[in-house]
């Protein structure tokens, strides 16, 4: 009796995770909806992905392996077989299947969201039995397993049950049943959500899948105040912070209670205009736009001293971008890479030769509360500029505001990060330089640049099966949009991480920490 006791107290102990712990940890923005189909924000995407699936994860060094699919096959260059995990259940005990799979397609590809990169390439999921779906493509897709890594199920009837069949429109500030309630099949459901103060979340203990750490509470705050989340880091009020203010990192690495974890993230900061309208909103010049010319483009480019920005504002934690995509990220390489020479004399020069001797006058939007130190930047650009003889106003407000605006093309240039969750060149390509249509292509292009013989290259990309030819073709879109100036590329953030020294988890290189891999106390 006494060893059948102790079994049973074995099998206990191995069917729960060892210390069962809470977390609490702060980064500087909030999330801007509870919908898996709406926002294509990283911040967003990295709270849900606790909640929702996909039918590809991450490994913890993003190689990819199954989630709600047990497995795959590809059938043909057009055709992917995928077998459905059974015995799950979505968060409200109803059982997920292939209709699922079938519905959430549909609602990730309306127009209204911003998350159809994701599944770019799928024609139709047909639905084969309760644990089988066929993906029909219009093309070959080589990065499909990586992009349906975001493409999150909901429930069929849960979405019905609540009228929350369509996406919330976040450009128009609707709010949804599914956009302020979660129903998903992950490791952890989301108890509650206070805008810009906390979102709870607990253990998932009918999940499918085995947690690698032993979280089983997360209370997540967003905290935008730089000195406010440094000293809840410090106070020990949180246990981790994943935006540490550049200026605090030597600071927190010296606490005796605090590490940090190093790490550099694929996402790049950049300066986008609007290449679109005939005048320029919010500018002096009357008539036409000054961003449609070449020339233009260039000169705020060679103004901008990257070095400086690196040194001063980032305390030496970024690196310079010449390109829109950062090292980690498949197709990136060093040699073209090329960060433009500081020369604000050159760039006058240019500005005459385009018809603007005197400079001109615009306004830059910029977040003020998502990227590191995403003012203070702004700022500096503004006085950068200014040496060029370009009068730049600035307009900065919280990202949950920032991002309405920028949707509605209300805008003359603004600020935005771009993290590629793919670790694929083509993502970015794709989203900000492809001309921009209803559906993934163009989706966050919101200069609206037209290239037709840029978005042939794009659209080769898409389909290329052959590796070198497909790395031929990334760098030649590379090189085009550095070249032509369609962007301000700024720099690529590193990303350091301050935690308690009994905190221990996997440093993200897309910036979404995951509380199935963190372990708080024993065993630190």
């Amino acid at each position: 009796m006494k060893l059948v006791k102790t079994l049973l107290l074995a099998m206990l102990l191995a069917a729960a995770p060892l210390h069962a712990a809470s977390l609490r940890y702060a980064a500087q923005n909030d999330i801007l909806t509870l919908d898996p189909h709406s926002q294509n924000h990283a911040t967003t995407n990295a709270i849900l992905q606790h909640t929702y699936e996909g039918l590809t994860r991450y490994t913890k060094d993003y190689k990819i392996e199954p989630a709600l699919a047990t497995g795959w096959k590809q059938m043909s260059d057009t055709h992917w077989r995928f077998n459905l995990r059974k015995g799950v259940k979505f968060h409200d005990g109803s059982p997920f299947t292939a209709d699922d799979v079938v519905f959430s397609f549909g609602r990730i590809n309306q127009k209204q969201g911003t998350m159809q990169i994701y599944v770019t390439g799928v024609k139709e999921i047909q639905k084969i039995d309760d644990h089988t779906v066929d993906f029909i493509l219009t093309g070959p897709v080589p990065i499909l397993l990586r992009n349906i890594r975001d493409f999150r199920i909901m429930s069929k009837s849960w979405a019905e049950k609540h009228r929350a069949e369509n996406v919330q429109d976040y450009a128009k500030k609707e709010e949804t049943y599914a956009s302020r309630n979660t129903n998903g099949t992950g490791p952890y459901i989301i108890k509650g959500w206070e805008p810009d103060k906390a979102i709870t979340f607990v253990q998932n203990k009918a999940w499918w899948g085995k947690l690698d750490g032993n979280v089983t509470e997360a209370v997540y705050n967003p905290i935008k105040s730089d000195a406010t989340r440094v000293s809840a880091m410090l106070a020990g009020d949180v246990d981790m912070i994943t935006e540490v203010p550049v200026q605090d990192v030597e600071r927190l690495r010296k606490d005796a209670k605090t590490k940090v974890l190093d790490g550099h993230e694929v996402r790049t900061i950049f300066i986008g205009m609007d290449q679109h309208n005939d005048e320029l909103k919010y500018s002096d010049v009357k008539g036409k736009n000054p961003f449609k010319d070449v020339k233009v483009r260039q000169a705020l480019n060679m103004a901008v001293d990257r070095e400086a920005i690196k040194r001063v504002v980032m305390r030496g934690l970024s690196i310079p971008a010449g390109i829109m995509i950062a090292p980690g990220v498949h197709g990136h390489t060093k040699d073209i890479d090329r960060v433009m020479k500081y020369d604000p004399n050159g760039a006058k020069k240019l500005l005459a030769e385009a018809g603007y001797p005197n400079g001109f006058e615009f306004t830059l939007d910029c977040p003020n509360n998502r990227y590191v130190n995403d003012e203070r930047i702004c700022q500096a650009l503004v006085g950068m500029w200014a040496k060029a003889g370009v009068r730049v106003k600035l307009n900065a407000m919280p990202f949950a505001n920032f991002i309405p605006k920028i949707l509605n093309f209300d805008s003359s240039a603004y600020m935005l990060g771009w993290g590629v969750a793919t670790f694929d060149g083509l993502y970015t390509l794709q989203s900000l330089v492809r001309t921009k249509t209803t559906g993934a292509d163009g989706n966050f292009n919101l200069g609206r640049i037209s290239d037709p013989k840029l978005d042939n290259t794009i659209d080769a990309i898409k389909i290329a099966t052959d590796t070198k030819a497909r790395d031929a073709l990334l760098r030649e879109a590379l090189m085009k949009t550095r070249d032509m100036h369609y962007y301000v590329p700024l720099h690529h953030q590193l990303r350091p991480w301050a935690m308690k020294k009994n905190v221990t988890t996997v440093h993200i290189a897309d910036d979404r920490p995951e509380a199935r891999f963190t372990r708080v106390g024993g065993g630190s």
